[in-house]
């Protein structure tokens, strides 16, 4: 299994762990409902060194991601980032990822763990442009700060003013003495907080400052189970569940992050307009369940008379809300909040209720 410039930390300190995308990580310390809670009410640390990046660059840097991506990057300025994906020539998603505008000409893209040698093989076999590519993966680190109360503590570390930097923007600069760290606020937990891109050669000294600095708010190490109740109560989707080779970006929902923009000819552009003009035969929903259970991936959805429409592809006891809540694609007549959908657990129809995500307000 691959390694993080942590994973011996991680050990150390007694987290859970096991293998996830090749690696060996942290899938839980103290437990999932109390480290979901301490994100949500507080601060806590994902190690999420184990995600790739990709730099784009030259003067062919932004027609190749116009080329690969369904969202449109022309319109992002320096200092910004996007949340996007790779279509594929069946109408699938290769992944989904993040485009930030590093500087003019340059472009970092931050894709899945489980996909860094897909999405590397699939951007050098699509570079009909001749854009400059370079995958530093292996040369990246990166943890997450996540919670309400991640900006006064990651202050304290750095000359850059943090509040100064909105949802889905970055800066770069000097953070616990480390130069050239990326320091980014998109979020995948729906709490608030900060992403930290930086060498791994810094990344023992940028931990301890950390944690030294969070210790007057309980700042606590959180691990990839927390992550997935956290993404999840937001309805954000993770790829291998709810997004692979077979899901389009129109049937999960994703229409908002696919522009057909005049002179942005991306892969399969033309069996995505036509799905999002004539419809799909199925679309993600998000659904809570009204009776005592936890939905599960591969479990089977029904409508009222027993019939199969759907199937789950996440699902869990949300924490906050203390019932089962999941996303599952479904005909598109059920797909509709305040739709009556059955969740079939082992022998039982368990009534849900779709509502419209995120599931924590």
């Amino acid at each position: 299994m691959k390694t993080t410039p942590f994973t011996d930390l991680h050990i150390a300190l007694g987290a859970k762990m096991h293998e996830f995308a090749g690696f060996n990580m942290p899938i839980e310390y103290s437990g999932i409902i109390e480290e979901h809670m301490t994100v949500v009410n507080g601060v806590g640390v994902f190690d999420v060194s184990h995600m790739g990046e990709f730099w784009v660059k030259g003067p062919k840097a932004l027609d190749f991601i116009q080329s690969v991506t369904s969202n449109d990057a022309s319109v992002l300025p320096v200092g910004k980032a996007q949340y996007t994906c790779f279509p594929n020539e069946r109408g699938g998603i290769v992944d989904d990822l993040l485009v930030y505008h590093y500087e003019p000409e340059k472009y970092l893209l931050v894709v899945n763990a489980g996909n860094i040698d897909k999405d590397w093989e699939w951007c050098v076999n699509h570079n009909t442009v001749g854009a400059e590519l370079e995958n530093s993966s292996d040369r990246t680190a990166q943890l997450a700060i996540q919670g309400p109360k991640a900006l006064e503590v990651l202050q304290r570390l750095t000359p850059v003013d943090l509040s100064s930097i909105p949802y889905y923007s970055f800066k770069t600069g000097e953070f616990a003495g480390c130069p050239n760290v990326i320091i980014s606020n998109t979020g995948y937990t729906g709490a608030g907080g900060f992403e930290l891109y930086f060498y791994p050669s810094d990344a023992m000294t940028i931990w301890n400052a950390i944690f030294e600095a969070g210790k007057p708010e309980g700042i606590k190490p959180i691990g990839l189970g927390a992550r997935d109740t956290l993404r999840l109560e937001m309805g954000f989707c993770l790829y291998g569940n709810d997004l692979d080779d077979t899901t389009s970006p129109i049937e999960a929902g994703l229409g908002w992050i696919t522009k057909f923009v005049d002179g942005k000819n991306f892969t399969n552009r033309a069996e995505l307009e036509r799905q999002k003009k004539e419809g799909v035969t199925r679309k993600l929903c998000a659904f809570e369940l009204q009776e005592k259970g936890i939905p599960r991936h591969g479990y089977e959805i029904a409508d009222a008379e027993g019939n199969v429409i759907g199937v789950v592809t996440s699902g869990t006891m949300s924490p906050v809300l203390k019932k089962g809540i999941g996303m599952g694609y479904v005909k598109p007549e059920f797909a509709k909040a305040g739709s009556e959908i059955f969740i079939k657990v082992r022998n039982k129809s368990l009534k849900a209720q779709v509502v419209k995500a995120p599931f924590r307000k």
